[in-house]
């Protein structure tokens, strides 16, 4: 995957909050559509759900942009393995020349 693609799917605790007061389609908008489906259905659970969901609305995010950013370090981790051998690579080849000449 590509990082900046990655980064894109970031998301905001406010703009959940701002979808779950509005809207209740704050699944949705962490990308959980069967259940937000469901929520609509039981119409936030009577409430119930919906109440709860008031109080666990950051961690939801944070859980979800946790996953987000361990993808992303592991591409940096092996952006900079690759960096590290190519510079590995052009220092071999440039003390390989000096012993040459």
């Amino acid at each position: 995957m590509n990082k900046h693609y990655l980064q894109s799917k970031v998301k905001s605790t406010g703009t959940a909050y701002l979808l779950w007061f509005f809207l209740g389609a704050h699944y949705a908008y962490l990308g959980k559509w069967g259940i937000q489906i469901l929520y609509w259905i039981t119409l936030g659970g009577l409430g119930i759900w919906a109440l709860i969901d008031l109080f666990t609305m950051s961690g939801k995010v944070n859980r979800h942009n946790a996953a987000i950013f361990q993808q992303i370090d592991e591409i940096e981790k092996k952006e900079k393995e690759a960096e590290h051998t190519r510079n590995m690579a052009m220092m071999a080849a440039a003390t390989g020349n000096k012993t040459e000449s």
